[in-house]
């Protein structure tokens, strides 16, 4: 007879944990088990990784989980291999071969070649076997029942391209994306462009935003932390909002802004402003600021703000 399972007392946790997630796990499963680690009572991601991908996931606890979405939009830069002469179904290492040709002797000459015309705005056509809807239904469900649809290209940007060959047909893929690119297509299109084709054999996601790998910590080393010191890992929530200018408001102000109140000031215009109460210091929530009006967007409540204040005591403590 199975022992019956401990029941997790969940808590408030606010704040943003940047996880490796390893390989094998999808997004929502890594999610859980640092949410069931953390014991926190709400918890979501900023945007997926493919369970064969592994690299920075953010995790957003709490009151972050209202900010989340304003990540999605991020920069975001993958490390890769290509194996070159193999296409498969899929793009990457699950799917069936589909083609096998000689790679061709690739001179450092070419493969500068290829990664300048990869580099800046290009066209890609999203791959079947991904998460994009039509017809209210996942590309992924119609190519695993050997459907093929229409798929739009989609215009995305490609800030940054090396390209390096590690084996003879073993290609090293570094580059910053915009996003919506799809890094399985990148490949398979250097492939192409290099006359042999290729598909994904790893992929690593190696930082999103403002956060790279040296800030992240695993599930196992997360979960051999004593409990008390696993919050630790957590950034404040202010850091999904680094490119928003710092407001300050007294307490009299930071009442009414709280109560979704304008705020008169003599504050330049933008579209993203991060408020701050003063005593103590602590997020309010965003807001745009338009001919000297603070114009709420998105408020934390009293209460979130009160639980924020005593983890972070905890913390410290």
């Amino acid at each position: 007879m199975n022992a019956p399972r401990t029941r997790v007392q969940r808590r408030p946790v606010h704040g943003v944990l940047l996880l490796d997630k390893p390989l094998g796990l999808s997004s929502n499963d890594a999610l859980q088990k640092a949410k069931w680690l953390l014991r926190a009572e709400k918890a979501g991601h900023t945007g997926t990784l493919d369970p064969r991908a592994t690299g920075v996931l953010p995790l957003c606890f709490g009151a972050a989980t209202k900010f989340s979405q304003l990540h999605l939009d991020a920069d975001k830069t993958y490390e890769a291999l290509a194996r070159l002469g193999v296409r498969t179904t899929s793009g990457d290492a699950e799917g069936e071969v589909i083609e096998r040709r000689e790679v061709p002797a690739i001179t450092p000459e070419r493969l500068a070649e290829v990664q300048a015309q990869f580099l800046g705005a290009i066209s890609q056509v999203p791959p079947m076997h991904s998460a994009l809807k039509k017809d209210g239904k996942a590309l992924y469900e119609y190519a695993r029942a050997g459907i093929e649809v229409e798929r739009a290209a989609r215009d995305v940007t490609i800030f940054e391209l090396q390209l390096a060959l590690v084996e003879p047909d073993l290609l090293r893929i570094v580059a910053k994306v915009s996003k919506g690119t799809y890094i399985r297509t990148l490949g398979e299109d250097i492939g192409q462009a290099l006359g042999c084709g290729a598909h994904l054999a790893a992929l690593r996601r190696i930082a999103t935003g403002p956060f790279g790998m040296d800030q992240c910590i695993g599930l196992m080393e997360l979960e051999a932390l004593p409990e008390s010191e696993r919050l630790a890992r957590l950034l404040p929530v202010e850091a999904l909002l680094p490119g928003h200018t710092p407001v300050t408001l007294g307490t009299e102000d930071a009442g009414r802004f709280l109560s979704g109140l304008r705020r008169r000031g003599r504050w330049a215009e933008t579209e993203h402003a991060a408020v701050f109460g003063d005593a103590p210091r602590a997020l309010l929530g965003t807001a745009h600021i338009k001919a000297g009006e603070l114009i709420p967007s998105r408020l934390l409540s009293p209460l979130e703000i009160q639980q924020m204040l005593g983890q972070a005591e905890t913390e410290t403590t």
